[in-house]
Formats: C-alpha cells, sequence, structure tokens
C-alpha cells in the first residue's frame, strides 16, 4: 500500500498565537480518523486519492470539543512528485474558523 506523507501547517493568528500556544491543541482529522497535531508543522501519512480534511482546536484536557472547525476536500495524486500541502490559519476573533487552503 502506497501512502504519501501530507504537510500540514497549522497556525493561529498572530495576535491569539501565545494564548494558544499556552491553553489549545490543534487537531487534524482526515476521513473521519483525528490525529493529534501541533501548532506548526505536522506530517500525516495518507493513500492517494479523494480526501476530507477537518481542522479544529480543543483546549487542553478536553477530548471531544470541535472548535474553529473548517472541512474542505481535497485529493492527492499516487505520482505526487513533491509532498502535497494544507495550510490551515485561524482567524483573529475568539470564534473564528480555520481557513484551509492547499498547494
Amino acid at each position: 500500500m502506497v501512502t504519501v506523507n501530507v504537510v500540514v501547517d497549522i497556525r493561529p493568528s498572530l495576535v491569539a498565537m501565545p494564548f494558544h500556544r499556552a491553553f489549545t491543541r490543534p487537531v487534524v482529522e482526515i476521513d473521519g480518523v483525528e490525529r493529534p497535531a501541533r501548532w506548526g508543522t505536522t506530517e500525516v501519512p495518507i493513500e492517494p486519492g479523494a480526501h476530507e480534511i477537518a481542522v479544529f482546536f480543543r483546549y487542553k484536557g478536553q477530548r471531544t470539543a470541535r472548535l474553529g472547525v473548517s472541512t474542505e476536500e481535497f485529493t492527492v495524486r499516487e505520482d505526487a512528485s513533491t509532498r502535497p500541502r494544507v495550510t490551515a490559519r485561524l482567524g483573529p476573533r475568539n470564534g473564528s474558523s480555520f481557513k484551509v487552503t492547499f498547494a
């Protein structure tokens, strides 16, 4: 089975960065499977094909909350010559969602 590492770059806004680094943890969910992440770069191995990604955060100690969630669909080609990149940026306001883009 072939896997491709998708690079997920997850960042809060500069204004809220100290708060989020101290009190929250980001999560990446691909095709319904949650993977713990970190603020910054996280690599996730997946199979080529169509996928759904959700990026959200939780306060440390929480296990079920999905705050700032954003969901997008993307496709990973088997013959990808470079690792696919996903960028997730959290807005500055309390209650902001992530903006997810692909490169």
